[in-house]
């Protein structure tokens, strides 16, 4: 048998369960994995609240991001070895939240050795949506990037993207993440009413990029800082953004390999702000529910 963790009913965290059940098999093009880390995001608490829709069938698994070891190949499955390290999103109606995760081995990368398994769990959706986010606009180096939400995980790193490209980042975050996002070398701004007016004596001429992981009103106030609209990108609100002429995220089908690659170099290294154990799923969900993670919070079954 295996863990897995998941809600019974769209809502709130009471609806969520450990449970036990069979261990996945892999079907063909799957990989099964023993997870060892798994990376917890605000889109898995989003899902639970239907958010993104109530179709799929009660109960359904969270966890969206994982690094593990694989177990066993569904078939056609040549890519990779029983034994192998590797970090990938999880497979449609899979969640990562579990002891056993299944993957689609061509969404899969192997997992450098210099990168451990709960930084490695961080990649897959964190990762490339601050990959992405930074690559939506080209800057030129001494360009300004405005951060909105920059002591999350995603947005800490979209920060230490936006130092190795030598752009001049602002981020805006909450006073407890000041530490955080100075570390990245980025130039803090206390997230509140006060924020638009701060970044705009910092940055008079506007910023060449708006990166949104907050949405909703703080989006609203800091979207007249952009250069011009199409300059701001959110992955946090794509009604709102589009609404104020800029864009949701855009996927580079290479996001994946170049920022584990660059990561596995430790050109730009995640903060992981707590590890919790499977049975503490539910305080390690609620941790990034109330944004009060510092960086990247993660589960390690």
């Amino acid at each position: 048998m295996s863990r897995a963790y998941v809600f019974n009913q769209y809502g709130g965290p009471e609806g969520e369960e450990l449970i036990e059940r069979p261990v996945p098999e892999p079907g063909p093009g799957e990989i099964l994995v023993e997870v060892r880390a798994a990376g917890v995001n605000p889109v898995d608490w989003k899902i639970r609240e239907g958010y993104l829709g109530r179709e799929a069938d009660l109960p359904v698994p969270m966890g969206r991001e994982v690094a593990g070891v694989v177990a066993a190949l569904g078939p056609g499955v040549e890519a990779f070895a029983v034994g192998e390290e590797v970090l990938g999103p999880v497979a449609p109606g899979q969640g990562g939240f579990a002891d056993h995760a299944l993957l689609r081995a061509e969404q899969a990368v192997a997992k450098p050795d210099e990168i451990s398994f709960a930084v490695a769990a961080t990649i897959p959706v964190a990762g490339t949506t601050a990959y992405d986010l930074t690559h939506e606009i080209e800057l030129e180096t001494g360009q300004t990037m405005l951060v909105l939400g920059a002591g999350g995980g995603v947005g800490h790193l979209a920060a230490e993207i936006g130092r190795v490209h030598k752009f001049r980042v602002i981020g805006i975050a909450s006073q407890d993440k000041r530490d955080l996002v100075e570390s990245t070398g980025a130039t803090f701004v206390a997230a509140g009413h006060g924020a638009p007016a701060a970044v705009r004596e910092l940055a008079p001429q506007g910023v060449d990029l708006v990166v949104d992981l907050v949405g909703g009103q703080a989006l609203r106030d800091v979207a007249p800082l952009a250069t011009t609209p199409d300059r701001i990108v959110s992955a946090a609100d794509p009604r709102t953004v589009t609404e104020l002429g800029g864009t949701g995220r855009s996927r580079d089908p290479e996001a994946f390999e170049k920022i584990t690659s660059v990561i596995g170099y430790e050109v730009i290294t995640p903060r992981i702000s707590g590890e919790y154990p499977l049975d503490q799923a539910r305080q390690a969900l609620a941790v990034v529910e109330t944004g009060h993670a510092v960086g990247k919070t993660v589960i390690v079954p």
